[in-house]
């Protein structure tokens, strides 16, 4: 590693330690635009709620707040009803979640809030066995629940569940990394208390979706195009990642995992998108800290990626 990585930017020093297994839609910063934010703003996608509804249309967004509002204002819903979109599928699939990134052509169903439970769980491993995720603006989920662990046994906890406390306390406008850490610094051997809120179940309303005129299959498709939104600054029309990228997407996604405890290709996505531009891994080490700093990334860590990067590019990866 070489001498003076990150040197330039050192007065972030937040917990780098791994929290559990936890992903997040995170979205990315701010980049040349390959289109002109104008004609972004002029695309209109369909949109329906995932129980059951007419079919609408949302426009003129630039990050998933934003998307969530226009999608309330169409369905008359208040916008923190909404716990995550997902692509082309009313069910809660968990690999059709929306990222940072929308195909021109795709279909974005809304899932709302529904049914509230609550289960006590006796913590007998310090590994609960959850993957958590959030829709970046404030409502963290449950994204997978790992085969024959603690949780799984815990039936009444699914996927796609927003924590909404732990042990009383309020977790709802906390990141997924903020609520991962919470639930691993829980105490081995003692119980603990989760409240929690289920996607909203089509049952009898499935019939309302069809009478909303659902696109016809042909039509939900996936370009090369996506609109990629974004925290700051409008909304572009860019290509999709590139084999080379993708393949550099799929290694720091593994890295993540390693290294933090965390599984998300949309932040691999922009990690390995700071580095396009890079000529060395000081360089790459700035970048990651002025646009992802919260996440405080260990040296050892932003070195790897830079690797991973430079085989991609070189053909080294699969």
């Amino acid at each position: 590693m070489p001498l003076g990585l990150r040197g330039k930017k050192k007065d972030k020093s937040k917990e780098t330690s791994k929290l559990v297994e936890s992903e997040a839609a995170v979205q990315a910063p701010p980049a040349a635009a390959a289109a002109p934010a104008a004609s972004a703003s002029r695309l209109q996608f369909h949109t329906q709620l995932a129980h059951g509804s007419p079919t609408g249309r949302v426009g003129g967004f630039g990050s998933a707040r934003e998307l969530y509002a226009k999608i309330a204002e169409v369905f008359d819903i208040d916008p923190a009803e909404i716990m995550f979109c997902t692509l082309n599928t009313h069910k809660a699939d968990m690999d059709k979640l929306l990222g940072a990134q929308i195909g021109l052509e795709d279909f974005i169903f809304a899932h709302v809030k529904g049914k509230r439970k609550e289960v006590e769980v006796l913590k007998t491993d310090q590994v609960l066995g959850l993957t958590i995720t959030d829709n970046g603006t404030g409502c963290a989920f449950i994204k997978r629940i790992k085969e024959g662990s603690l949780m799984d046994q815990t039936k009444i906890v699914c996927v796609g569940d927003h924590i909404e406390t732990i042990n009383g306390r309020n977790v709802s406008d906390c990141r997924h990394y903020e609520v991962a850490k919470m639930l691993k610094d829980l105490e081995k051997g003692q119980m603990f208390k989760l409240e929690l809120i289920e996607p909203m179940k089509a049952f009898e309303k499935l019939e309302s979706r069809s009478k909303g005129g659902t696109l016809p299959e042909a039509k939900i498709s996936r370009g090369r195009e996506t609109l990629r939104l974004r925290t700051k600054g409008p909304a572009t029309v860019e290509e999709k990642p590139t084999a080379v990228e993708e393949k550099a997407i799929k290694k720091v996604d593994e890295l993540l995992e390693t290294y933090m405890g965390i599984r998300d290709t949309e932040l691999a996505a922009t990690m390995v998108e700071a580095g396009r531009d890079k000529k060395n891994p000081d360089e790459f080490a700035v970048a990651l800290d002025e646009t992802l700093g919260d996440f405080a990334f260990p040296d050892e860590f932003v070195f790897d990626v830079w690797g991973a990067i430079g085989d991609a590019k070189q053909g080294r990866l699969e």
